[in-house]
């Protein structure tokens, strides 16, 4: 149909022939376009009177129409006669039904809104369907638009806007319902991290106070340690100073105050170190007693008591006990010997100040001696009380020791120069 269509257009201007004549060359054109190819035509030539040159669009051929111009030429009757029957076949047809081939569509069916032919209506899907005509059922239907929207803008409005406003307060109680189950949620579990931050407050101060008897069972064994250290220091500085000592006589006291403390250094007893035994250990215990605790009684799981003693040894059912003799032996030593330094200070210094003084330091040396054995006999652990008392009373012993021999000759002359004047008095 396209091609058809172009072989009936003027070449001229491209519309369907308009009274289409046709040139002694053979080719067709519009009455309308072949005037107003002559009309530039005459204008540009010189020709000969009663005689009209006319250059044909196509073929460029020239050619002389009479006067009377373009009426003279040949109409295409044929041509004309096809060109009425196309336009009479070009207008628009009524559509056929895709099922029923060269079947017009020209019945309305009122129930599936839709063209139909008569096959469709007696013999196909749309038998016993109420039918119309399609300009008749749209003259109908032309208020229809208008009548619906009626309907909607009353009482419907109302309903959907009443129904809207209700459903937004639905969702806004709803919200609040979630609100609050969202802070009972974040109470419930910030009472548990309150809770297990309180037990492992408890679990941390178990550890701490095993923390405190490992410092009282090792820490009085180190300081004695380094104490001997110093000691042994102050001993080698003390030797280098001694040979410089040009004083037969000071130099014969110094040897012998360095004899002393060298002995007393090298009598000294080394402690043994103790191995300890902790128990219950916090991982054991933690996987024994709270890896099947429920939430429920998070609040009841236990806390263990740590104890910490020496390996191989039990301490339940020993009151009396090896370290418990060692306490009450070294607590009578104690009393007695300084008892006795007193009254032989008293009596010595009152009658003779000077060879009391000198006599009392010699004592002084040797119950510094005595007290340092008996705090070197206490190298075992206690529990409990019994750990800080054998820390205090070791500590006791050694600095006592320290100090009586520290005294020195300065010292021994201030007492012995103290105890004359008061006899004088």
């Amino acid at each position: 149909m396209d091609n058809l269509e172009e072989d009936l257009t003027c070449s001229v201007c491209y519309s369907l022939f308009n009274d289409p004549r046709v040139l002694p060359c053979s080719h067709t054109f519009c009455k309308g376009c072949l005037e107003n190819v002559l009309q530039v035509s005459s204008n540009f030539s010189i020709w000969r009177p009663l005689r009209l040159p006319l250059k044909c669009p196509n073929c460029r051929s020239v050619v002389e129409l009479p006067p009377n111009g373009v009426d003279a030429l040949p109409i295409n009757v044929c041509l004309r006669a096809i060109i009425e029957k196309y336009q009479r076949d070009g207008q628009p047809r009524v559509p056929a039904c895709p099922e029923h081939p060269r079947q017009p569509l020209n019945v309305y069916c009122v129930q599936d809104c839709k063209l139909i032919c008569g096959f469709c209506l007696t013999i196909g899907q749309h038998q016993g369907h109420t039918i119309d005509d399609l300009q008749t059922a749209y003259i109908k239907e032309r208020d229809t638009p208008a009548k619906l929207v009626e309907c909607l803008t009353d009482r419907r409005w109302e309903e959907v806007c009443t129904l809207v406003e209700r459903l937004e307060q639905e969702k806004a109680r709803y919200e609040g319902l979630v609100r609050q189950d969202r802070e009972a949620v974040v109470q419930f579990f910030q009472g548990l991290e309150r809770l297990l931050a309180h037990k492992k407050e408890l679990f941390m101060k178990a550890l701490d106070g095993v923390n405190v008897r490992l410092a009282c069972a090792y820490d009085p064994l180190i300081e004695k340690l380094k104490d001997m250290k110093e000691e042994q220091l102050d001993l080698i500085s003390l030797s280098s100073c001694v040979g410089e000592e040009e004083s037969p006589l000071g130099f014969l006291e110094k040897v012998h105050h360095l004899r002393e403390r060298v002995n007393a250094l090298a009598q000294t007893v080394l402690p043994e170190v103790p191995l300890l035994h902790i128990s219950p250990r916090a991982g054991d215990f933690l996987g024994e007693h709270w890896a099947n605790v429920t939430i429920g009684r998070l609040e009841d799981g236990p806390v263990p008591k740590i104890s910490c003693s020496v390996k191989g040894c039990s301490t339940k059912g020993a009151p009396l006990s090896t370290s418990g003799q060692a306490w009450f032996r070294f607590q009578s030593s104690m009393a007695a010997v300084f008892l006795l330094m007193l009254l032989l200070l008293l009596l010595l210094l009152w009658f003779d100040p000077v060879g009391g003084a000198s006599l009392g330091f010699s004592i002084l040396s040797q119950i510094s001696q005595a007290v340092k054995s008996l705090a070197a006999e206490l190298t075992f652990p206690l529990h409990g009380s019994g750990t800080f008392l054998y820390c205090m009373l070791r500590d006791l012993g050694l600095k006592f020791s320290s100090y009586v021999s520290a005294l020195g000759e300065s010292t021994y002359q201030h007492v012995a120069f103290f105890f004359k004047t008061i006899q004088l008095c």
